[in-house]
């Protein structure tokens, strides 16, 4: 009975924070709906309310804290799981080789220049690699899976998403002008907004400004782009699993329980994730389940990054300066031309 009204209380101690971050998912697809562009989704306005309220009234050490934390951290996770359930493994088959190949590429540069440049610009390894995942994957998504895998700050997430959303809004500007300068066909275009756009709802708007045909082909590699999540979350996962045991081993008196560290530390949500993306690929999760688990899951991720924006100071942003801003700048451009290269290579543009 203890243990039932303790449950009870730490609900009801949550609950104020995880209604304010309701409130902000809701306000955020709305605003979403009525603004009159396709590229911001709700998960970045979400996360721009936080901020701002968080500015103004800081949810530290108030009753809405622990409901916060408990959105930034659990639901994230949940949300993380589900949208496994919208991957399909056998997608790679369809986007063909030629994108395959780009990808990889892309990728490469990606996670391989970002730390290099991390390094050479002196940011912390978990902004650089958010910054890299973010660029080479799929935006907000991607930064939202490997956080927690890394054990970012809040100020890192916030940082990162609004890094890669403002390089967004660029290359939906300049993509369609440059296609067209370069004269690329429909299936250049699209392999090359596919796999050098960040964001899904990006790629979308880039794609079909330039054609239908080229929309089409860059959703396609987008969504195949995206199932890169699951290595780099295991790549990552291993990454942090060494870090801990290597802090572990060289505590005083190496006293250290280094199993229990790594129970602790090990991310068991990807393996839910990694769970639902293999059922929904042996066609086991109904196409109507699978659509609902997308949409539950990209509403709990907005509510999960408007608490991000609620426990994220705008001062530790500041103090990281203009050196993250640089990082997803040159990590972006190198993308963009290393995929056109490849393409060439290939004979494709």
């Amino acid at each position: 009975m203890d243990q039932i009204e303790q449950f009870k209380k730490d609900n009801q101690k949550c609950l104020p924070g995880v209604l304010l971050t309701l409130v902000l998912a809701i306000v955020a697809k709305g605003l979403e709906f009525i603004l009159p562009v396709d590229y911001i989704g709700a998960s970045v306005i979400a996360l721009f309310l936080g901020m701002i309220f968080n500015y103004f009234k800081p949810i530290e050490s108030s009753q809405m804290e622990s409901g916060v934390m408990f959105a930034s951290k659990r639901i994230l996770k949940f949300a993380i799981i589900l949208l496994g359930a919208s991957l399909n493994i056998t997608t790679i088959l369809e986007a063909g080789k030629f994108s395959l190949i780009v990808m990889v590429f892309t990728l490469i540069v990606a996670f391989g220049g970002g730390y290099l440049l991390g390094k050479l610009l002196g940011l912390d390894w978990r902004l650089s690699s958010l910054i890299s995942s973010g660029t080479g994957i799929c935006g907000g998504s991607a930064i939202a899976a490997v956080s927690p895998i890394i054990e970012a700050e809040d100020h890192q997430i916030s940082y990162a998403i609004s890094s890669t959303f403002i390089f967004d809004i660029l290359m939906i500007i300049l993509f369609p002008l440059f296609g067209r300068w370069l004269s690329l066909s429909d299936v250049a275009y699209g392999l090359w907004t596919g796999t050098a756009v960040n964001d899904t709802s990006s790629v979308v708007a880039a794609g079909y400004a330039f054609s239908e045909a080229a929309g089409d082909f860059a959703t396609m590699v987008k969504l195949t782009r995206t199932l890169s999540i699951i290595p780099v979350a295991i790549i990552f996962s291993l990454i942090q699993v060494h870090l801990t045991k290597k802090k572990a081993a060289t505590t005083e008196g190496h006293s250290t329980d280094v199993m229990g560290s790594l129970k602790n530390v090990f991310p068991w949500f990807i393996l839910g994730f990694l769970a639902m993306a293999l059922l929904n690929s042996v066609g086991f999760i109904p196409g109507v389940v699978s659509v609902i688990f997308k949409d539950a899951s990209k509403f709990l991720m907005i509510m999960a990054l408007g608490a991000i924006g609620l426990k994220t100071d705008l001062n530790e942003m500041k103090q990281s300066g203009i050196a993250p801003m640089v990082h997803g700048f040159l990590i972006s451009l190198l993308v963009v031309i290393v995929s056109l290269i490849v393409q060439s290579f290939l004979g494709i543009v």
